[in-house]
């Protein structure tokens, strides 16, 4: 096993399967343009390998790979993906690999079966024919042209069953010409011990091949497991953006790439993309419309997030007290959340964010109505249109409006449907109005409307706001039912602002969702009026 410092200076090959394994998780789903989109992205990030699919299984992957015929990937190179021949069946007549060859690309990945249970009973043919179909189907490929890089699925739990013949499918996959031989971890229960101590048998059985490792993350070991091959020896790794995958994933190469650069000095892709590696991560959730985890190492909005007031206090004054890597250096941003547990430097730092410099007792103030406000049901982690206008009005900052009341009806009629109704009673300076207004998508996109139509005459500019989600979270326990606190978050919309977020809380869900509507047009007003925008 080689430590940190002995492997400085090595280089891994990656392959990134996200088009291929990512589209086999439950819930993810790739249009044929959102595939060919992420593979220019994958190849303009600096991927080597960028496997696009199976062509052989659906309409969907042999129309990706006609898109992508001359389509100019830099260095990196396309894949397709598919199986040894079939048993009995001459490698020149199987329609996997003939599949293969007409997907056009210059890199073919094979999989083969490793375990003497799955080559018995789920290909049920002799182990002998096995034998034939790995080097028949890799010497079929490469007589083709093609550079084949082996899948031995199921290794690690075919090696610990029969290791002679485990390590046969890859003799006989390497001697049929496969320059890369990759041992999957393919129901993702091997431990790193274990991954060490097979890789480096495997990589002293064969000199001067390179070894793979492809790891799926059924016991949550798939980074360890990835590490664990690397430092043995293997200098190939294959897994997904964001680690999507069967069942509970792959290995999450956004983690695998910072880890080998900053912990190891492994070189995987250009040291100027690293920068990107964030911007990576959203543009695939986006295009496969999934929510973003924030919790993701490296790349998620909380990653460098910062809740406690020891904790702020201390990344202030030297980040390195709290993060092991600047996170500009991914791509992302420190951020410093404001909560009932925060310090007097949390709040500070925030609103130094927004522009807004308060002195200590102003601080110590604002830091009480937060604690007071978030026992009362209120959350400013996230709402940082909310917590803005806290600070500006202790400031004595001029707010634009105020409510003075409220009323929602809800109509249901045969054949009428269901719609709502809603009045506002609204002052802007010394002048009261009171408008109403209704809507068939339920009572608070009624108070929505009411509002604006309240507000508009007086600052038109906030036209341009628009709601674009909204959030409701049952805060007191169970025992209390229908008469339980809420919270409910909205985020908004405005040409020049983004997307900002408010907050109300009540145990009445529309007087709570008032709230926070009321304080994101507050909000975009004082922005914009500050602006000019």
């Amino acid at each position: 096993m080689l430590s940190s410092g002995e492997l400085a200076g090595a280089r891994v090959e990656l392959l990134d399967t996200t088009l291929r394994d990512g589209t086999q998780g439950e819930g993810f789903t790739l249009t044929v343009e959102d595939k060919a989109a992420i593979a220019r992205r994958l190849a303009g990030f600096g991927i080597p390998l960028i496997e696009g699919g199976w062509p052989g299984s659906n309409p969907k992957d042999r129309r990706f790979f006609q898109m992508m015929r001359g389509v100019d990937l830099g260095s990196s190179r396309l894949a397709a993906f598919g199986s040894t021949r079939r048993k009995g069946v001459p490698a020149e007549e199987d329609p996997s690999l003939a599949d293969l060859l007409d997907a056009g690309t210059p890199v073919a990945v094979l999989f083969g079966k490793s375990w003497t249970l799955h080559v018995t009973e789920a290909l049920g043919t002799t182990l002998e024919e096995n034998l034939r179909m790995i080097a028949d189907s890799v010497a079929f490929l490469r007589q083709a042209g093609r550079r084949v890089v082996y899948d031995a699925e199921h290794f690690f739990d075919g090696y610990k069953e029969d290791p002679d013949y485990a390590l046969a499918t890859l003799e006989a996959a390497a001697q049929a010409g496969a320059d890369t031989l990759v041992l999957c971890d393919t129901n993702g229960g091997s431990l790193p011990e274990e991954v060490a101590e097979i890789t480096a048998r495997v990589v002293e059985r064969f000199p001067g091949r390179r070894i793979g490792i492809h790891p799926h993350d059924d016991a949550g070991l798939a980074l360890a497991n990835a590490l664990a091959a690397i430092r043995a020896g293997a200098r190939h790794a294959q897994g997904t953006v964001g680690g999507y995958g069967e069942r509970t994933g792959n290995l999450n190469l956004l983690t695998l790439i910072p880890t080998l650069h900053f912990k190891y000095g492994v070189r995987t892709v250009p040291e100027e993309s690293l920068a990107e590696l964030t911007a990576l991560a959203r543009f695939v959730e986006e295009r496969a419309n999934l929510p973003h985890n924030p919790r993701a190492p490296y790349v998620g909005a909380s990653a460098f997030a910062h809740k406690g007031g020891v904790h702020v206090s201390a990344v202030r004054k030297n980040p390195r007290t709290y993060e092991h890597v600047p996170p500009e250096a991914v791509g992302n941003r420190r951020r410093v959340l404001v909560s009932d547990l925060s310090g007097r430097s949390n709040l500070i730092a925030r609103l130094a964010e927004a522009g807004v410099a308060l002195a200590e007792d102003e601080a110590a103030a604002l830091l009480n109505e937060v604690k007071s406000l978030e026992y009362a049901g209120y959350a400013y982690e996230d709402a940082d249109a909310s917590f803005w206008l806290l600070a500006h009005r202790l400031k004595g900052g001029a707010m634009p409006f105020d409510v003075l009341g409220f009323s929602v009806f809800v109509h249901d009629r045969e054949g009428d449907g269901t719609w709502s109704e809603a009045t506002v009673r609204v002052r802007v300076g010394e002048e009261v109005r009171h408008t109403a207004a209704h809507s068939p998508h339920g009572p608070v996109s009624a108070l929505d409307r009411a509002f604006r139509q309240a507000v508009l005459g007086f600052y038109p500019r906030l036209s341009s706001v628009e709601l674009a989600d909204y959030k409701v979270r049952v805060l007191a326990g169970s025992e209390r039912g229908t008469e339980s606190v809420v919270r409910v978050t909205v985020w908004m919309r405005h040409p020049s602002l983004g997307t900002f977020a408010a907050v109300g809380a009540s145990e009445n869900i529309l007087a709570a969702s008032l709230k926070a509507l009321v304080d994101g047009y507050a909000y975009a007003w004082a922005s914009v009026s500050r602006s000019g925008a």
